[in-house]
């Protein structure tokens, strides 16, 4: 998805709402209509630094299509701690939005509820095609060798953002490319009330950011070839215990990260509290804060050894944004016009620029304003180094799972409590129990 902040949903209340919508409840029996034709309801997501300036961002734009095509749109900027149980509710009951936005990590297991319209050849062709599209972000739209549950919006990766006046006081002359770099420059950063590195330990999605970038650079996925969980591999064991270890053993991240959920990582970076945060877009919300451009930088998230890009060098999750419409839409061909417009080149410059996403349509990305230092590293990164988070049905219940046993492990090491490859091990084994597909 695109923005870090967890939507804590039990896999249990994930596995009900799929069950239900599969047996034929909700909006998965409906097949869209053009009852209401004047009217639309969208849930967007929350990308800026809050949903006001969300609002002053859409709503100039949602006026255009207004004008255009005679059709009312109704914004709801729908904040990420609640917006995928607002999404699972309106599956079960099929009283949603005509159009949503859902985190590109979250495609599958929304595909497998039936709800959403699916992009064949014939929708995609309504909008342009779906060759007017980067590869990568459809890939990251829907399990593999079905037609994507939704369009690509905005996309993002990770990059490692730095402090500038920090570095150059604690001596340090080069940004770090690798953990063991992150390390050694968190410890002569972290002293006297400053730390080297931001996490959001609570932050359930951000966790699993974090340790499936970790478990690809040991070597390991999260699950099989057939889409079963396999959390205790000793890759996958050793991609958490290296992250918390952060805390743990290297202390470079201070124990009250283990509390962090809503974004006070970025607060502490733009107040010269912690030098270093791994982060999707990151621009907008610093400016807010009062953090001028030049007094930060940006450069691709570490590896374990070399460059990213060779070999196993993954550094980030194919991050960000799809627009879906849900199959019961009352609007259909409104909710279709409403995409089109949504996903054109010029709406593509102006939204992305807006967010510091880059554009997944291939024309609106070749413009200039997406060759700045931090867009031109999303770029790089998604061109050579970024991999999709397993496209399978219990993704969100992997989220949940693995998310909420790394949340855990962060608070035993912010209380003192030792973080050990069997702890870890254990964990990631009751993670494993929870699933559904175990």
């Amino acid at each position: 998805m695109s923005r870090i902040r967890a939507a804590a949903v039990g896999a249990a209340t994930l596995s009900l709402a799929l069950a239900a919508t599969a047996c034929g409840g909700g909006s998965s029996s409906g097949g869209g209509s053009n009852d209401s034709p004047k009217t639309l309801t969208y849930w967007a997501s929350n990308q800026g630094p809050s949903i006001a300036v969300d609002k002053k961002v859409l709503q100039p734009e949602i006026d255009k299509f207004e004008q255009q095509t005679g059709i009312k749109v109704k914004l709801e900027v729908v904040p990420w701690s609640d917006l995928l149980n607002r999404i699972l509710t309106a599956t079960t009951s099929g009283q949603g939005p005509d159009i949503l936005n859902i985190g590109n990590s979250w495609s599958a297991s929304l595909q497998a509820s039936g709800a959403l319209l699916p992009w064949d050849q014939k929708n995609f062709d309504k909008i342009g095609g779906k060759d007017r599209f980067v590869a990568s972000a459809v890939e990251s739209a829907g399990a593999q060798g079905k037609d994507p549950a939704a369009v690509p919006l905005y996309s993002l990766s990770y990059a490692l953002f730095y402090n500038k006046k920090m570095f150059k006081d604690a001596g340090i002359a080069k940004p770090p490319t690798t953990w063991d770099e992150i390390v050694a420059d968190g410890k002569k950063i972290s002293k006297d009330g400053k730390w080297g590195l931001a996490a959001e330990g609570s932050n359930l999605s951000n966790n699993i950011h974090q340790i499936f970038v970790l478990a690809k650079q040991h070597g390991a996925d999260w699950f099989t070839a057939d889409g079963k969980p396999d959390f205790t591999s000793d890759g996958a064991v050793a991609a958490v215990k290296q992250y918390v270890d952060l805390m743990a053993k290297d202390k470079i991240i201070a124990p009250g990260n283990a509390e962090y959920a809503q974004n006070q990582s970025l607060s502490d970076f733009s107040k010269g509290k912690t030098a270093m945060v791994l982060w999707q877009a990151a621009a907008s919300t610093f400016a807010s804060q009062g953090m001028k451009d030049d007094e930060w930088g940006v450069v691709p998230a570490p590896v374990q050894s070399g460059a990213p890009g060779a070999g196993r060098s993954i550094n980030s999750m194919v991050a960000g944004i799809n627009i879906a419409v849900f199959k019961n839409t009352k609007n259909l061909d409104g909710a279709t016009k409403f995409v089109k417009f949504m996903t054109s080149d010029e709406e593509q410059k102006v939204l992305n620029k807006a967010y510091g996403s880059v554009p997944p349509v291939k024309a609106a990305q070749a413009d200039p304003a997406f060759s700045t230092p931090s867009t031109g590293v999303v770029k790089d990164t998604l061109a050579k180094s970024a991999a999709p988070l397993p496209q399978v049905a219990d993704e969100s219940q992997f989220e949940t799972a693995v998310g909420t046993a790394v949340k855990e492990l962060f608070a035993d090491a912010a209380a003192g409590k030792p973080v050990t490859t069997e702890s870890v091990k254990a964990a990631l084994t009751k993670a494993q129990q929870s699933m559904p597909n175990k």
